[in-house]
């Protein structure tokens, strides 16, 4: 087995308000090939903690690629600490230098003398040209062992990795192609979720499963890899059915799609429309219906009544109701659904109403109670869910599970299984 790490570069990365999401990408590409990221690393501007990452992950791994770090200014390390790591020189190239002077003139602009540190190249390292920024990487061969330096900025990495690096890497990989299947599951848990597939996967000793929880849902991943395509995904094929068959109706995906895209592809399949009113979401489950492109066909409207006031006036909700049960209610939520449906004239009509903290809860209505409206064209329902985590979990728990009702019950309507 061919096997690699990641080093992301760059000291911004160690802050609260960056992500290294490069690492993410590759591993999906590596992964197809049939190559396994066994460590993702993130390093700051500093050159001698780069310095034994590079070199340690070189003894371990026949593929490091390195992000980042590859800019004009003196903290941009990544060129010339792996030139150390490997023993070798930096060697100047005239022909990269001529390239980027043209690309800064063709923006009409002289490129400053700065940038001549981005013309040097480990010595003995094929120089990669960056279509989309000044940056060249390299790939450094010795010994088997590969050393690939990549700019931080994904619009320059991605067509660089997939256009001059990925053909590289597939024949060392050789010939095996790998098979993907993420399985998604609403309103179930973890646990539970692999007390029921368990007794599956362990019989599929080839495939590898992972059972993982993330912010709104349970996945489940199957990664197969095999010399023929269409063997492997046969074995996907019928592992996957054996899943949903046991989950049943908590299964809402077998190849990956988002709740969002889900639903909205069984409202365009029906020729049917949705429209919501927000109270605790703010307006989150509009968003990832309109996020969908081509959710106009189905999605028409939205209205965020965060005050009662406002659930009265735009949503018609009855101040009796509000002053007997209090926005946070069933009725109210049924109200707020109801009257969203009417005024957007959609066959279905879906509310959030909840306390989502840190504060406002109550021995009756702890921080994260959220109940869920539904209105057709027969009438209304609730349900009422107690929903763990701070502030931003429950608000996205509540927004998944606001589209988990609304299929739901479609799929009920179609008289399948129960709700």
């Amino acid at each position: 087995m061919i096997t690699s790490e990641i080093i992301a570069v760059g000291s911004e990365l160690l802050t609260p308000e960056k992500t290294d999401t490069n690492s993410l990408w590759l591993t999906e590409k590596l992964n197809e090939i049939g190559i396994e990221v066994m460590l993702k690393t993130i390093v700051g501007d500093d050159e001698p903690r780069l310095l034994e990452t590079i070199k340690d992950a070189l003894k371990r791994s026949d593929v490091v690629i390195t992000t980042g770090g590859l800019g004009p200014t003196e903290d941009d390390l990544t060129r010339q600490v792996s030139a150390k790591a490997v023993g070798r020189e930096l060697v100047f190239h005239k022909d990269l230098e001529d390239d980027m002077r043209e690309r800064f003139r063709r923006m009409g602009r002289e490129m400053p003398e700065i940038n001549r540190r981005q013309a040097y190249i480990i010595e003995g390292a094929d120089a990669l040209p960056n279509a989309n920024g000044s940056a060249p990487g390299l790939i450094f061969e010795e010994n088997g062992k590969f050393l690939i330096v990549l700019p931080g900025p994904p619009r320059e990495l991605k067509p660089m990795f997939t256009d001059l690096v990925l053909p590289r890497l597939k024949n060392l990989a050789g010939d095996f192609v790998v098979k993907r299947r993420i399985i998604g599951v609403s309103g179930m848990g973890e646990s539970a979720i692999d007390e029921l597939v368990a007794p599956i996967y362990t019989e599929y000793k080839d495939v590898r499963t992972s059972v993982l929880f993330n912010k709104t849902q349970v996945e489940i991943h199957l990664y197969l890899k095999a010399e023929n395509g269409d063997d492997a995904e046969a074995v996907l094929e019928e592992m996957t059915a054996r899943m949903a068959e046991a989950l049943g109706i908590a299964v809402f995906t077998t190849n990956g799609e988002t709740m969002e895209e889900v639903v909205g592809q069984m409202l365009l399949e029906r020729g049917q429309t949705v429209s919501t009113a927000e109270s605790c979401t703010g307006g989150l489950v509009g968003r990832r219906f309109t996020e969908v492109a081509g959710s106009s066909a189905y999605y028409m409207e939205g209205a965020i009544t965060y005050s009662n006031e406002a659930k009265m006036r735009t949503l018609g909700v009855s101040a009796d109701t509000l002053d007997a049960h209090g926005a946070v209610s069933s009725q109210t939520a049924e109200e707020m659904a109801a009257g969203i449906r009417e005024r957007a004239g959609t066959n279905y009509g879906i509310s959030t109403t909840g306390i989502a903290g840190p504060d406002g809860g109550s021995d009756e209505k702890p921080v994260g109670t959220v109940y869920i409206g539904y209105a057709d064209a027969n009438g209304t329902r609730s349900i009422r869910l107690n929903l763990p985590g701070d502030r931003y979990l429950v608000r996205w728990r509540a927004s998944q599970a606001a589209l988990d009702y609304l299929r739901r019950q479609m799929l009920k309507e179609g008289g399948r299984d129960k709700v």
